[in-house]
């Protein structure tokens, strides 16, 4: 298989992953709120990736250099504590559907300032490919919702209800906190593949992924919890690891988001272009659909199912067209 289709495939399974990712999270942010999910679950990817890099690679220290440490460094503090502070405060104030909607302009970032800092340009056919995903996303998010998606869903059947004036607001805070956290993320990305890749000096050799990922977990999980002390918010982070069903959550969450999904994102933004694996891995909001109608019965209109169309046209020209 070429380098390029790895990376591709890659980022299709991290799409599914984040999707599934998104729904546990947001069950568990309704229960404990936003620092408490972000605080707990970036714990346990840790502590599941440290195991992992200790069975797989034998050792719990990355072969890094400093140049290294401080650009995933870096990208660990951008992309997963700040970036992801707006992505799930998103989906806390959007719901899970919506939020991933939202989040979803990251890849033109990613894009653009892969071009500035890597150097990486994209040829007609990628271009078109990228355009049509984005396309068929952006019709998604155009999709008139029916009244009841204005709810945030908890369980099936208990949904809590919010007047028009919450809703309203929530909107708004729900729009500024996504498109911080994908202006965050696509910057993050892209600083982890310089960092992975292109930092390497003649006394260390291109990270492995799954080094790349235990390194900016570890800085971010150092960074969110030593802010959690200067903005006073220690009591309410501790109050999480009471809720035992959220934390059931988190941990699923954990496992398939920032523990095997950000992995993946390394392996994807390893062999693939930036924009390109970024566009790939934000087609969550056409996997969320049928997600949402097994688990919420929400369903989509002729506008969505033509925008997931479009999406997956799109991915296919990626595919297809060197």
């Amino acid at each position: 298989m070429e380098q390029h289709l790895i990376g591709e495939t890659a980022a299709i399974v991290v799409s599914l992953l984040w999707s599934l990712c998104s729904i546990l999270f947001a069950y568990a942010g309704n229960r404990v709120g936003i620092w408490s999910l972000n605080a707990i679950r970036m714990l346990m990817a840790l502590g599941l990736l440290g195991t992992a890099h200790i069975i797989l690679l034998g050792t719990i220290i990355p072969a890094a250099n400093q140049s290294q440490w401080f650009y995933l460094g870096l990208s660990g503090i951008i992309g997963l504590a700040l970036g992801d502070v707006g992505y799930f405060g998103c989906l806390l104030y959007l719901g899970p559907r919506k939020g991933v909607l939202v989040m979803s302009t990251h890849p033109i970032i990613s894009a653009l300032v892969g071009f500035a800092v890597l150097h990486e340009v994209m040829g007609p056919w990628a271009i078109l490919g990228m355009a049509l995903c984005l396309s068929g996303v952006t019709l998604v998010v155009l999709e008139r919702q029916e009244p009841e998606d204005d709810r945030t869903p908890k369980k099936k059947g208990r949904e809590k209800r919010w007047s028009a004036e919450e809703a309203r607001k929530r909107k708004i805070y729900g729009v500024i906190l996504g498109t911080a956290g994908s202006v965050a993320q696509g910057f993050g990305l892209v600083i982890s593949k310089y960092g992975m890749l292109d930092a390497a000096s003649d006394n260390a050799a291109p990270l492995d992924p799954l080094s790349a990922t235990f390194m900016r977990i570890i800085v971010a999980v150092i960074f969110f919890w030593v802010a959690m002390l200067f903005v006073r918010k220690m009591p309410e982070v501790m109050k999480g690891f009471k809720d035992r069903k959220a934390l059931g959550s988190m941990f699923g969450g954990a496992i398939v988001g920032p523990f095997l999904g950000v992995w993946l994102s390394m392996v994807a933004v390893s062999y693939a272009l930036a924009g390109i694996a970024a566009t790939l891995m934000s087609l969550m909001p056409i996997m969320i659909i049928p997600i949402v109608w097994l688990l919420y019965r929400q369903g989509t209109n002729w506008r969505g199912i033509i925008g997931a169309v479009i999406a997956i046209i799109g991915v296919a020209v990626i595919f297809l067209v060197p």
